[in-house]
């Protein structure tokens, strides 16, 4: 394959995939459960949705490793099987699409508020990343994913971790944001001003956010990232917020609606157009003919 920052140099727009979680939980997953012990018990589900996604369009699908990091394991009693989870996760995704999309190694957060304000260690949680990313990139990822991200400062340990330990694959690092009366900021008060700023300095190839938001305010905060960064984008939202119906939980936004905003996006220049919570193989062929 063409390297992945070639192309979006280029000027070509890429299609991300989208939900994961959700079409475990259609196919298994019981609540409270470790997803990423799928990749060890079923790996062929995960085989599964990557040969989906990868049939709907996109060019990159991710890996089931976002709780992979061993503080996040550990909920589960599974950190000492870290190295084995991870590269579960990306054997897998490559079993599914071969050489036709990347390998996209997802890093979420460790779950842990990081030292003043919580009890996570900012070495220790550093030094998990690294043994995360390290077995992803060993097993044949072909960039990494730092995803859904709320604190600025985890984000940036993710991103150097991946620096020190992968320093030939493409770094991507998306952060969620609401809406404020001031702007747009995380959970931890980051702004994206910020965000930018932070995750270049630490070494991100690609910026952008995911998860928090529908389609259309993706577009506002798309723009924003627009205004302050030359570096490639990555707008990943929702299929809308969620709404109570029925005794579940259903995301609005159908895949024409996406694929409208979508179009917006590329407008904008963002550089990787994929989904997030609520979306499906739908929403991303619907994403893939808007995209072109």
């Amino acid at each position: 394959m063409i390297a992945l920052l070639e192309r979006l140099r280029s000027g070509e727009v890429l299609v991300g995939d989208g939900a994961l979680g959700t079409l475990l939980m259609t196919r298994g997953l019981r609540p409270g459960a470790a997803p990423e012990a799928l990749n060890l018990s079923h790996p062929e589900t995960l085989e599964e949705i990557a040969r989906l996604y990868l049939e709907a369009g996109a060019d990159l699908v991710t890996t089931n490793s976002f709780g992979g990091s061993p503080a996040r394991l550990r909920r589960y009693g599974l950190e000492d099987r870290t190295e084995e989870i991870n590269r579960a996760a990306v054997l897998a995704v490559r079993r599914a699409v071969g050489d036709r999309a990347y390998v996209s190694a997802s890093i979420g957060s460790s779950g842990h508020l990081l030292k003043p304000y919580g009890d996570g260690d900012p070495g220790e949680i550093a030094a998990g990343y690294e043994r995360q990313i390290r077995a992803l990139a060993a097993a044949g990822a072909d960039l990494v994913c730092i995803e859904t991200m709320t604190d600025l400062a985890e984000a940036v340990l993710a991103v150097r971790a991946a620096r020190a330990v992968a320093p030939a694959l493409p770094v991507m690092a998306t952060m969620t944001f609401e809406r404020t009366r001031r702007g747009f900021f995380t959970v931890m008060g980051a702004s994206i001003e910020q965000a930018v700023h932070g995750l270049t300095e630490a070494g991100a190839d690609i910026l952008g956010s995911n998860c928090g938001n529908g389609s259309a305010v993706m577009g506002e905060i798309a723009r924003e990232f627009r205004a302050r960064t030359d570096r490639p984008i990555a707008i990943q939202p929702n299929a809308g917020l969620p709404e109570p119906r029925g005794g579940t939980i259903v995301y609005p936004e159908t895949p024409e609606f996406m694929a409208e905003n979508a179009k917006a996006l590329v407008k904008l220049g963002v550089a990787i157009v994929g989904g997030c919570c609520g979306t499906t193989p739908e929403h991303v062929r619907a994403l893939r003919d808007a995209v072109g």
